[in-house]
């Protein structure tokens, strides 16, 4: 069946409509007919069974026919990670939506050649929320994860954010499995961590600076084994962790 997705301000009532790109693709590409059905996905948990009820325009009308709400996962994973060369970060986006990533904020590393201005960072952003909406598309995902614009670590640490439990990759210091940090935190506080967040940096690693920044902000060093990973495999690898040693 065939996934789009409607942000929830427009999931409002029994009778939806699918507007630009979405009705698009549905009406040109795959020519739905009324009476067929599909799945809206609203990013905030809810996924409708919905029937076409006819074009408009440019625009489709659906019909709700079920309306099926999935929880919050129980720990909020934040994804920060450095921007890779090329359309890597795309692929990482990705991957990190299937992997049940809650936010995905792209680093501006010192190893980092991009530089962007306000409206660049913020047309990057627009630019990689849509690949993360084409994501859960694709997986069915009923969560949309967050993609920040692109900031220095300097600026991401600024806000002070908390996190319950935060790992970062390192190739530079002491380091110990993420296993390792994940069940100390449980049995330190007899429950998962409720937020965690995985930090990872470019080609070459953060810089000592960067580390010693992060560190000094609560994150643990871990290492993802022996070998020199490239950042979408050490970010897969971190996630993957993440999500299977804190289930739910």
């Amino acid at each position: 069946m065939h996934r789009f997705y409607l942000p929830p301000e427009n999931c409002r009532g029994e009778l939806l409509r699918l507007d630009g790109r979405e009705a698009h693709h549905a009406l040109h590409v795959l020519r739905l007919r009324r009476g067929e059905r599909v799945t809206l996905l609203d990013g905030a948990g809810h996924e409708m069974l919905c029937e076409v009820e006819g074009a408009v325009n440019d625009s489709l009308g659906l019909a709700m026919k079920e309306n099926k709400h999935t929880p919050a996962p129980a720990c909020a994973i934040t994804l920060l990670v450095a921007v890779p060369k090329g359309k890597l970060i795309e692929s990482i986006i990705q991957k990190a939506v299937e992997l049940g990533a809650h936010r995905i904020v792209p680093l501006l590393t010192e190893r980092v050649v991009t530089e962007l201005d306000d409206a660049g960072a913020e047309a990057k952003r627009a630019k990689w929320q849509t690949v993360a909406i084409e994501a859960i598309k694709q997986c069915g995902a009923p969560w949309l994860p967050k993609v920040e614009a692109p900031e220095t670590i300097a600026e991401f640490l600024a806000r002070g954010e908390n996190f319950e439990l935060a790992l970062v990759g390192s190739l530079q210091t002491e380091r110990r499995h993420p296993r390792e940090w994940i069940r100390a935190f449980q049995q330190q506080h007899g429950r998962q961590p409720q937020s965690a967040a995985a930090w990872i940096g470019p080609e070459g690693d953060f810089t000592v600076a960067e580390l010693r920044a992060i560190e000094a902000a609560g994150a643990k060093a871990v290492t993802l084994g022996p070998l020199t990973l490239r950042v979408e495999t050490a970010a897969i690898y971190c996630l993957s962790i993440l999500n299977y040693e804190i289930p739910g």
